[in-house]
Order: C-alpha cells, then structure tokens, then sequence
C-alpha cells in the first residue's frame, strides 16, 4: 500500500472537495489507497454524522463511496496510461452518476471499510463498484459513473 493517498496527489486547485479535499480542514479528509487490484479507504463518523440513534446518516454512506470512487478513478486512469499517481498532467474524476443501495443500518462508534474495484475504462469515463463495510459487515453497495473533469472546473 502507497504512504501517501491518492487524494494527496491532487494539485492545490482541485483539493477542497468537502468528502476528499486535503485542503478542506472542515471536511471528511478521506484518503483512498491501492491495494492491489482494489481501493480502500477507511474513516470512522463522528457522533453528528447520525440519522437515527446510534446509526450512521445515508448521505455520509453515499458521499463517501461517491469520493472514494472518484479517487478510485483517478488511480485507475494512472494505472491504464503506465503512470505513477501524481505524476504530471494530472488525472481528477467528478461524478457523472451515483447509486447506493442500503442493505442494513450502518452502526456508528466503529470505522467504516470502503472498498472499490474497477468495472470498466472506457475514454474519459471509469466505472467503479464499491462496498461500505462496518465490523466487517457489507452495510451498503454503491455503483460511480465517474468522468474525467473537464479543464474549466480547474482554477485558472
């Protein structure tokens, strides 16, 4: 597993996201690492992020596998070209579609296991599925059309 996450190689103008950005001090933080043909990301919600007691708010779940994915992608698109993550010019996703299915409540108090595969890489579009686990249990499932972000979302 990579020291530094994918989310860390993001260039200054494309790291405030409020799931990922290392540059957003209010946000998530979430760091997604290679691991051999996966993805893995971890973070544990804090009290706040609850719906009901005790368990774990449904958009914390989707915003998390949405950020992982597109992290996801972005790793993937360097590992199709023969590249180094981070390397010059940079590879950055946004979502083009996103679907979660919940499959059981999501406790708080434990850290969550986000895992991703690659479906497909296809041009500017890669197709990530990815689990949400916690205590070692599948919570929900989720499906990220992520697309290459276009040159103007980049600061200039």
């Amino acid at each position: 597993m990579s020291k530094k996450a994918i989310q860390d190689h993001y260039p200054d103008d494309v790291a405030r996201c409020y799931g990922c950005g290392k540059l957003n001090s209010e946000g998530y933080q979430l760091k997604t690492y290679w691991v051999d043909d996966e993805s893995v990301s971890t973070f544990t919600p804090a009290p706040y992020h609850t719906a009901v007691e005790g368990f774990v708010y449904g958009g914390l779940i989707a915003s998390l596998i949405d950020c992982h994915s597109t992290g996801t992608a972005a790793a993937a698109a360097y590992r199709q070209a023969g590249r180094e993550i981070g390397s010059e010019p940079g590879f950055r996703f946004v979502t083009g579609s996103l679907h979660v299915d919940y499959l059981k409540p999501t406790p708080l108090g434990v850290p969550l296991e986000i895992r991703g595969t690659i479906e497909e890489i296809k041009g500017r579009k890669v197709i990530v599925r990815s689990t949400l686990k916690a205590d070692g249990q599948i919570c929900a499932k989720g499906r990220v059309v992520a697309v290459e972000m276009p040159e103007h979302f980049q600061a200039k």
